[in-house]
């Protein structure tokens, strides 16, 4: 897979940014990174899914129904036509991240991360649970409160196509649609 040409000349200053980082933060990056990777490597052509006889009947459904969808969106809404949603990612686990709210005992305003290229977040997302449940008990041992929630979808604003997800496939035809056109 060849990197997109903005990523490849993102990586000096993202390794400057590692180096430069706190050890915990790097740890961080390189797992969202790596997940992110595992993601996108997991990632088929639909219309490929769709012309393999051996596909799950039930599954190319789902996705011709997705197809249409895309393809209703970009005649009659003007949505653009690019990569995202034209692949699927079969995940093999019931969210795609798990992310980890925090905030101080008896507060509501959450613990803010702030990370490069996206700003701060009142979250942290992990591609595994044992990862998010590890930070969660560190955050819980500093006096936090703790919460982790599963995510089922997410887009990565135009940084990559983002597939479709085994995890968005339990969601009902409206909910999914709807995803597929924000």
């Amino acid at each position: 897979m060849t990197l997109p040409r903005f990523l490849r000349g993102l990586g000096p200053v993202l390794l400057l940014s590692l180096g430069l980082a706190g050890c915990s933060t790097a740890s961080y990056y390189l797992h969202v990174a790596s997940g992110q990777f595992d993601l996108l490597r997991a990632r088929q052509p639909i219309d490929r899914l769709l012309a393999n006889p051996d596909t799950d009947p039930q599954l190319k459904q789902r996705l011709q129904r997705v197809v249409e969808a895309r393809q209703w969106a970009v005649q009659a809404l003007a949505l653009p036509q690019n990569g995202s949603y034209t692949s699927y990612a079969d995940l093999h686990r019931p969210y795609v991240v798990w992310n980890v709210f925090a905030a101080p005992r008896y507060a509501v305003q959450p613990v803010e991360h702030c990370f490069l290229l996206v700003g701060c977040l009142a979250y942290q997302g992990y591609y595994t649970r044992k990862q998010a449940q590890a930070r969660a008990d560190q955050l819980a041992a500093e006096g936090y409160d703790t919460y982790i929630g599963g995510v089922p979808a997410y887009s990565t604003l135009g940084w990559f196509d983002d597939p479709l997800t085994s995890t968005m496939l339990a969601w009902g035809d409206a909910q999914l649609v709807g995803t597929v056109f924000h």
